[in-house]
């Protein structure tokens, strides 16, 4: 499930809302932090979290910080998440469902958020949101095993423990957003996954500019496959180094 042998066009063109969301992140992320007198300062200050101005009655910041980061590295890190662990949910819920749960859970995050931390709170981060996909895996771990096999369910458990001991071990994390958006995926599971089939060997979805025949494709598709293993083993310890990074920041 979280193994990408696609190449970049058949990615973007597979998994269209997982691509559009990463390009929402680094688009706002290089204007907010490079042109700051062309608008970005203006984007970042009417789309933070602020509890203050939320409960002024700015029920928008409510949304917006879910496509805001206060770092390069934290940008990249929730990015490279998305990229790793959206495609199989948006193929196996469709399009409508995954955009429901990833703006349902980041903004139940930010509700709790508000409500759990002190009137002068701000955040900004699409960590809320990504949890809530966790949580959604989590419940297909704990309940749906027949969508999930064991290696895949082995590595979301690794991955949600080694998470949670990082949200409430570092400072500046904010926590409600991990903790709520987690919770918020695994409650909302139920009825996102309802109806849902059994996942079977995970495909990618198809590619609608996929030759019929070309002599040359399994050479193509061996190539591509290598290409791409060495993207993800390099973007994978980058992953890591990013995490271990945010330790010493």
């Amino acid at each position: 499930m979280f193994v990408r042998n696609e190449t970049f066009g058949s990615f973007t063109r597979s998994y269209k809302v997982v691509t559009t969301l990463i390009a929402i992140n680094i688009i706002l992320y290089i204007w907010v932090a490079l042109f700051p007198v062309l608008g970005g300062s203006f984007i970042r200050g009417y789309g933070i979290g602020s509890n203050l101005y939320i409960a002024m009655g700015e029920y928008w910041r409510l949304v917006t910080p879910i496509f805001l980061h206060g770092s390069l590295t934290h940008m990249l890190f929730n990015s490279f998440s998305l990229v790793l662990f959206g495609p199989a949910l948006e193929n196996l819920l469709g399009k409508g469902k995954f955009i429901f749960a990833y703006f349902a859970t980041g903004i139940i995050a930010n509700i709790a958020t508000y409500y759990m931390e002190h009137l002068y709170y701000f955040h900004l981060g699409a960590s809320g949101a990504i949890y809530g996909l966790f949580g959604i895996y989590l419940y297909m771990v704990l309940v749906r095993k027949d969508l999930i096999d064991r290696a895949n369910s082995q590595l979301i458990i690794i991955i949600l423990i080694i998470g949670l001991v990082m949200t409430f071990t570092r400072s500046g994390i904010n926590e409600m957003a991990h903790l709520f958006g987690l919770i918020s995926g695994a409650a909302l599971a139920p009825i996102i996954l309802r109806n849902v089939t059994s996942y079977g060997q995970y495909r990618s979805a198809p590619d609608p500019k996929e030759v019929g025949f070309n002599p040359n494709r399994w050479q193509n598709h061996a190539r591509n496959k290598k290409r791409m293993k060495a993207i993800f083993l390099v973007g994978g310890i980058l992953l890591v180094f990013l995490f271990i990074f945010q330790f010493f920041i």
